[in-house]
């Protein structure tokens, strides 16, 4: 029985030394191309930020980042996609305000939980908003703006062309007193073509759209709408710098992973963004594109989250606004 007893165990102990380094050697996470998850269109403004930003993710984790453009339903198709994806690191999405905040309140079903199907990886940055007006207006502040406005209520008309805009204008007319009436436009393009023509006195919309037009000194900056002025539009102050009390609204992007997505993976996920993200040159370039850097830890992401949520329901009820 003993040389048995011994054979056994020599077996076994070959056994495991065999199966360590086996282990040891396991691929580690990502061993092939990742799926980026847009939902919205080619071309319209996350989905530039997601194709540059992919691109140096890509490079950090050493393997393709391939985008995968799913818009509809405001975002919700491409986001409902994400959620339902396996939660291995391999389908991640690009997240808005909207798709993780807004949609909540917009849409009866929106098919998803932002909070409950999702883990936050690592956040890009805001896009402030701004107000403008035709150079030629004697209108040149937000304190003028409110002026007026209160002279003639609902005769001023403001051009918005998405829900963010909307809610801009909104959390404005509430904080200032100020009652001006939205026309809704189909795009930035439209929108900034009516106040060029002076069909429509004003707009709000992100610096990003405008951009251009102020630059080209084709409209007039009243006013930016993040908590102080942005360094995306120097020297217009904020409508809170400008006495409107209390005022913050700002569209934002983050990635999200589905929940589920292993411990790991999101640390890797979350260190190689935010390695690229620290970059001078994308921070640049993230800037020319119209997004201020922000960073913000996962954590904190969760409670930003869900202050943002509550803020846009807020809104979204004050307008009168009813799930479609």
């Amino acid at each position: 029985m003993r040389p048995s007893i011994l054979a056994l165990a020599a077996w076994l102990a070959a056994a495991v030394f065999a199966a360590g380094p086996a282990r040891a050697q396991a691929p580690a996470w990502p061993t092939k191309p990742v799926r980026l998850i847009v939902p919205y269109a080619v071309g319209q403004g996350t989905d530039i930020a997601a194709r540059y930003i992919s691109d140096q993710l890509g490079k950090e984790l050493k393997q393709p980042i391939i985008v995968d453009n799913r818009p509809g339903a405001g975002g919700n198709v491409g986001t409902q996609l994400a959620a339902r994806a396996a939660p291995d690191g391999y389908t991640i999405m690009i997240g808005t305000n909207a798709t993780h905040a807004a949609n909540v309140f917009l849409y009866a079903n929106p098919g998803y939980d932002p909070q409950a199907d999702f883990e936050p990886i690592a956040m890009v940055g805001i896009l402030p908003l701004v107000y403008v007006t035709q150079p030629t207006s004697n209108v040149n502040t937000m304190q003028d703006l409110v002026r007026a406005a209160r002279a003639k209520p609902d005769a001023l008309n403001v051009a918005v062309s998405t829900t963010t805009c909307r809610m801009a204008h909104e959390l404005f007319k509430a904080r200032s007193g100020a009652a001006m009436y939205p026309v809704d436009f189909k795009g930035s393009a439209q929108a900034l073509t009516a106040v060029m023509g002076t069909q429509v006195e004003f707009m709000v919309d992100t610096i990003a759209s405008l951009h251009g037009a102020i630059q080209n000194g084709q409209v007039k900056a009243l006013g930016v709408t993040s908590s102080r002025s942005s360094p995306l539009l120097p020297g217009v102050k904020s409508l809170a710098e400008q006495g409107i009390a209390d005022y913050e609204l700002v569209g934002w992007t983050v990635f999200y992973a589905p929940k589920g997505t292993p411990p790991d993976t999101l640390r890797a996920l979350s260190t190689a963004l935010e390695s690229a993200l620290a970059r001078t040159d994308v921070r640049d370039r993230l800037m020319e594109l119209g997004i201020e850097p922000q960073t913000r830890s996962r954590e904190e992401l969760k409670a930003f989250a869900e202050t943002e949520k509550q803020k846009w329901g807020r809104l979204i009820k004050a307008a009168g606004l009813k799930p479609s």
